[in-house]
Order: C-alpha cells, then structure tokens, then sequence
C-alpha cells in the first residue's frame, strides 16, 4: 500500500505539472488568438478604409473634368506665353552683341527669358530662406540690366537701402 501510494503521488505531481504547463500554454495561446484577433480587425478596418477610397463613376468623372481643366489651362498657358514673347521681343530686345545669335533663336528667346528670371527668383528665394536676417544678393555683371530693373520696377525685388549693387525679395507675406 505504501509503495502504491508513493506512486500515486508522483503521478498525482506529474499530472499537476502537466496540468500547470497545459495552463501556461493556453495562456500563451489565448493571448496570442487576442493579438491574432486585434490584427484581423485592424486588416479589416483597412480594407474599408480601402474600399471607401475606391473611385466612384462621379469620381471618374471629376477626374476627367479636371484632366480637360488643365488641358485647356495648359493651351492658355502657351498662348499667353507666345504673347509674352512677342511683348518681350519688342520691349526688351537682346543686347546688339547677339543680335546675330538672337536671329537664330528667337524661338527660344523667351524660354531664355524665363530661365534667367526664374534663376534670378531661385537666387532670391533660397538666399531669404537660408538667411533670412541678410535676404540681400549681390548684382554683378552676369545679370541683365533690363532683367533687374523689371523685377525692381514691377515692386518684385527691393533694392538695399545703402549698397545699390544688393537687392532682395519683395516681402509680400507682411
């Protein structure tokens, strides 16, 4: 009888620590289904999300409005671009040194217009960004005299209150 109840006690401890160990799993499991769980409605609320954004036939339909939009923006911006260039041929001609040169491209004459203003604006801009308390730059001989008195003379740029040869961006957001 003893040796029967030792054994019975030990398989009474080997079940309580498979009992135990079982219990420590299902833990683990459950905790594991919870997170499993909280994945799956997360996908699912992103796929709503996703379906909601799928265009509609209206959508379709803006979207081709505003393509035409711009279309129509795009052929105005030309013309007013074509009508820019002749103003500019006539007003503000290219120095005599290249009027040979300015023959020969005078379809790119405005292009070259831009690029010198937009490059001029880049100057400004990125001088008044990156030192604001100085947004000054210096004109040299690389600018052209006709360039820089339209930005001045159209309120575009200021010229620095003591050195003629600085100028910096209008400050519009004031």
């Amino acid at each position: 009888l003893q040796k029967v109840k030792n054994d019975l006690e030990m398989v009474l401890s080997t079940v309580r620590s498979k009992n135990k160990q079982l219990e420590d799993d299902l833990k683990r499991e459950q905790q594991w289904y919870e997170e499993q769980k909280q994945i799956l409605e997360t996908l699912n609320k992103m796929e709503e999300e996703a379906n909601t954004e799928v265009e509609h036939p209206s959508t379709k339909r803006e979207l081709n409005e505003l393509k035409n939009k711009i279309l129509n923006l795009k052929n105005y911006k030309k013309e007013l671009l074509s009508a820019l260039g002749e103003f500019l041929d006539e007003h503000f001609p290219f120095p005599e040194e290249s009027e040979n040169i300015y023959k020969k491209i005078k379809s790119s004459c405005f292009v070259n217009f831009l690029n010198l203003i937009l490059l001029v604006f880049q100057m400004l801009i990125n001088t008044l960004m990156t030192t604001p308390h100085e947004p000054y730059i210096t004109i040299n001989e690389s600018f052209w005299p006709p360039y820089i008195e339209l930005l001045l003379r159209y309120g575009m740029a200021l010229r620095h209150p003591e050195d003629p040869n600085r100028m910096r961006l209008q400050a519009y957001h004031k």
